[in-house]
């Protein structure tokens, strides 16, 4: 009875790592970010590293990030945007599942941002 159960044991392990093999070797496939990769190593777009350090610009990034993990409609990947703020200007980032999230992410930004302007740059991506 033993032999049995370690057998049965034996090929579920198996099996659930083949499939997990195959699982992450599809995820790595279709993770291509060279692009985009290529995109913001230009300078040309806004990334983490160009977060202001000012005592203002943090202090609107934090309230910004505040709203919108407090607000329920919006999905984990909504809430997981980047938010660069330079210079009284506030850069969103990232992308959404749906346009409405997109609009409402802006819309909490614009509130908490107070007379600092908003550039969104996020990117709606439709869930399959």
């Amino acid at each position: 009875m033993k032999r049995i159960i370690l057998s049965i044991l034996c090929i579920s392990a198996l099996t659930l790592s083949a499939y997990a093999e195959d699982k992450d070797s599809a995820d790595k496939a279709a993770a291509d970010n060279t692009a985009k990769n290529e995109r913001d190593a230009s300078g040309d777009s806004k990334t983490s590293g160009d977060q202001s350090e000012s005592p203002e610009d943090i202090k609107i990034t934090a309230a910004i990030r505040r709203a919108i993990v407090a607000d329920d409609s919006l999905t984990m990947t909504a809430t997981n945007v980047k938010i660069i703020t330079a210079d009284g200007k506030v850069t969103l980032r990232g992308p959404v599942k749906t346009a409405a999230e997109k609009a409402r992410i802006a819309q909490l930004a614009k509130k908490e941002a107070g007379k600092a302007t908003i550039d969104n740059q996020l990117e709606v991506k439709e869930s399959k």
